[in-house]
């Protein structure tokens, strides 16, 4: 199995329209698309709604599942809707990822590829690729990104000629609608092997 991982900054950085991109600039894979989601305290990880269950039961550390309606407005429909053959969502309580990723794993075995969007999952996985998605507009910029920013393959900049922390990381330019080019393209071809 080959796996990319688009983590970023932030929220509302373009972390899912860059895994959607890539998906679609790349359908020959038949992506297994995976959309990582760790919520704060009394969150429900099956409903994602506020509820008790997080501190009272035991039994529901986490939820996974998988997206079937490309119509809907979630960021999975999306990763369907770009070609990912299919898209799962899994959600737990923020730091509780450990807990889930045995399932998690049991889900994508025999994937031929799959595309993760998270910063987190590089604790638990060592991807082929590791990209960031990076935007100097935006002060925010979550622990878990700066904790493995030395380990990103290469960062995706959201402004052209924009100044970006410093890191080993390969660094492409890019805008919003844009997301991805030829150049990256070629990139994650020739990190993959292909």
């Amino acid at each position: 199995m080959k796996c990319v991982v688009v983590g970023g900054q932030s929220r509302d950085v373009g972390k899912t329209s860059v895994t959607a991109a890539i998906i679609a600039a790349m359908p020959e894979f038949g992506w297994t698309a995976v959309k990582i989601t760790q919520h704060g305290h009394g969150i429900c990880s099956r409903s994602g709604e506020p509820c008790a269950c997080a501190v009272t039961a035991p039994d529901c550390p986490y939820a996974i599942d998988e997206e079937r309606d490309l119509a809907g407005r979630t960021d999975t429909s999306r990763f369907l809707r770009a070609g990912a053959r299919r898209a799962l969502w899994v959600r737990t309580p923020i730091h509780q990822l450990g807990v889930a990723m045995p399932a998690l794993q049991t889900e994508i075995a025999g994937a031929g590829h799959v595309i993760m969007e998270s910063n987190s999952v590089i604790e638990f996985l060592r991807p082929d690729v590791y990209l960031t998605v990076l935007d100097p507009t935006v002060e925010d910029f979550k622990t878990s990104a700066r904790r493995f920013l030395d380990r990103a393959d290469a960062a995706l900049v959201m402004r052209r000629g924009a100044e970006v922390p410093e890191s080993h990381a390969r660094i492409f330019h890019t805008e919003r609608g844009v997301w991805i080019d030829r150049e990256v393209v070629a990139f994650l071809r020739e990190r993959l092997g292909v």
